[in-house]
Order: structure tokens, then C-alpha cells, then sequence
């Protein structure tokens, strides 16, 4: 149990119920423009837990990176998985020009996914042009 420094009283939040005082329990959780880049980090399954944890998911902020970080790495995935059958149904010159496709769509993607990241840690989220307006669409709902 922690006690307030100003009054001495039991004090488990951020305030001391007693005073009112800043009391010696610290904040819990991380600062903003962190979650925001960390939806982004870990791709689907950061974008998926930080929906999922209390503090983060009543910010509009982290849950628009957290939308939007799910949105994009799905069309990412499956942007680069519909290349694999045309890759096996085309012949082996235009199978060579789509695997070229291929490597820009990965490397692209990586570009992007590193960008969504630096720009979230900046604390200015980075609106895609299709993405983002779906991601503003679920935090607004």
C-alpha cells in the first residue's frame, strides 16, 4: 500500500483521496506517442492487443494507430499473397516482372510500416490515403 506524502493517508490512484495530492503511486502505463508507435511495431498483434488493453483503448489517438496498424499490415499481406498464384499461373517472363512487383511491394511495405512508426513516436499521426480514413471511421464509431 502506498501513502500520500503530503498527508500520510493510504492512497492506491494517482490522488490522494484524503488531500487530494499527488500521491507516491506512479503513473501507470506508457506515454501516448509510444503506444502509438508500438501499435505499429509488432503489426497485427500490437494493433490487436493495444484495442485490447484498458488505459489504451479509450484514447481515440492510440486507437486510431492501432486501426490503422491493422488495417495496413492486412492489405499488406494481401497485397503480396495474391502476386504467389498469378506468380504460378503466368509464364516464366511475366512471373519474373511480378516477382520484381513482389520485392517493392514487401520493400515498399517496409518503408511505410517504418515511417507509420517514426511519425506515430513524433506524436503526428500519418493518415493513409484509404487506410487512414477507415481507421478514422472505427475510432469515431
Amino acid at each position: 500500500m502506498a501513502f500520500c506524502p503530503a498527508c500520510g493517508a493510504p492512497a492506491d490512484g494517482a490522488f490522494c483521496p484524503k488531500c487530494g495530492g499527488a500521491s507516491a503511486v506512479p503513473a501507470v502505463g506508457l506515454p501516448e506517442n509510444t503506444a502509438g508507435a508500438l501499435c505499429y511495431f509488432g503489426g497485427l498483434v500490437t494493433g490487436i492487443v493495444f484495442l485490447a488493453i484498458s488505459p489504451y483503448r479509450e484514447n481515440p489517438r492510440i486507437r486510431f494507430h492501432a486501426f490503422q496498424s491493422i488495417l495496413f499490415n492486412l492489405a499488406w499481406i494481401l497485397g503480396w499473397f495474391a502476386l504467389i498464384p498469378l506468380g504460378m499461373l503466368l509464364p516464366l517472363g511475366p512471373s519474373i516482372v511480378l516477382s520484381l512487383c513482389g520485392l517493392l511491394i514487401c520493400g515498399g511495405g517496409v518503408l511505410v510500416w517504418l515511417l507509420l512508426m517514426y511519425k506515430a513516436y513524433q506524436g503526428l499521426p500519418l493518415s493513409m490515403p484509404l487506410i487512414g480514413s477507415l481507421a478514422h471511421q472505427q475510432v469515431t464509431k
